[in-house]
């Protein structure tokens, strides 16, 4: 469990990231009722003082690097990524993976990971600006830019920005489940989960006006996973032809009717693992994949886990199966 967490910055360190990692964990809100524990939560920086922001401003930190000599977790803030990197940094990094502390980079942080050798023959990633110049660096790690976050072991590393709180609240869940996960989401006003798989960018962001018709129609989607939905039909919906829809559809959502309504099924399964004793088939049905194979098939390909070891995972205990 995740008791205590130092955040490591560097000069040139981002304040936005910094920041969103610093409010999933760096904010108390045990007094809450919510299950909610107050983190150990410490700043450190190699030689403590005025460390300088890439807005200008600075901070100031009194810690050195033995605040994370004993850190449960230990999280590299993003920094200018052509920027010297003192060795100490880099030992304290090494020294928490070697002990078995979980280690997470937010976007540019992954550099400095990689110079560590922690990423070499892992799967990761940092902001899709930076990804083919890791790749280049260091052609050990195994970089992949097309995704918000990346587990491998015990390294996660973020893209950037808000994937820095998808993947804080990603590891919230792993490690004190999903009520804390979706606590601290709502406190935040933040959706409680994305799939690190989800796609960095897309070519127009999702519409939020609930007047637009493509967001009328996701909604309607949503109510009616257990539905098959064909493109015709969809198309016939908000009045476009077949193929203009299909061309829509991909430019806002960055995927095809048919992946997103799957990637939404998974999305309600999960959901249902975590809040109900419905057993495995009766979730296919209610997610909208009608019999468990498919469940099953749809939950490997997405997370990379069965439907049965997620629940164990995000419940805590075995639930009916």
């Amino acid at each position: 469990m995740i008791n205590s967490v130092a955040m490591i910055v560097v000069p040139n360190f981002s304040v936005f990231e910094f920041g969103t990692a610093f409010e999933v964990f760096g904010v108390d809100r045990s007094d809450r009722g919510t299950g909610v524990p107050a983190f150990d939560f410490r700043v450190c920086t190699p030689e403590p003082g005025d460390v300088p922001m890439k807005s200008g401003l600075s901070m100031h930190v009194p810690l050195g690097l033995e605040a994370a000599a004993d850190a449960d977790l230990v999280i590299m803030t993003p920094f200018g990524k052509d920027s010297d990197v003192p060795e100490s940094v880099l030992e304290a990094l090494r020294a928490a993976h070697a002990r078995g502390a979980w280690v997470m980079s937010i976007c540019s942080g992954a550099f400095a990971l990689a110079r560590a050798g922690l990423l070499d023959g892992r799967r990761c990633t940092t902001h899709w600006h930076y990804s083919q110049e890791l790749a280049s660096r260091y052609p050990a790690a195994l970089v992949d830019e097309n995704v918000l976050y990346v587990e491998d072991g015990r390294i996660i590393t973020s893209a950037g920005t808000a994937a820095g709180i998808d993947a804080s609240l990603h590891l919230v869940r792993v490690e004190l489940g999903a009520n804390v996960a979706a606590s601290i989401a709502r406190d935040m006003v933040v959706p409680p989960h994305r799939d690190g798989g989800q796609a960095q960018f897309i070519d127009r962001p999702m519409p939020r006006c609930g007047s637009q018709p493509m967001e009328e129609l996701l909604r309607w989607m949503v109510r009616n996973l257990d539905e098959e939905h064909s493109v015709n039909e969809l198309a016939a919906r908000v009045h476009m032809s077949p193929r203009t829809f299909a061309r829509r559809f991909r430019a806002e959502t960055g995927a095809t009717p048919a992946a997103w309504l799957n990637s939404q099924r998974v999305l309600r399964a999960q959901e249902l693992l975590e809040t109900t004793d419905l057993n495995i088939d009766e979730i296919a049905r209610e997610a909208g994949f009608g019999h468990s194979v498919l469940l099953r098939h749809h939950f490997a390909k997405v997370l990379d886990t069965s439907p049965q070891s997620y629940r164990r995972t995000f419940r805590g205990h075995l639930a009916a199966v």
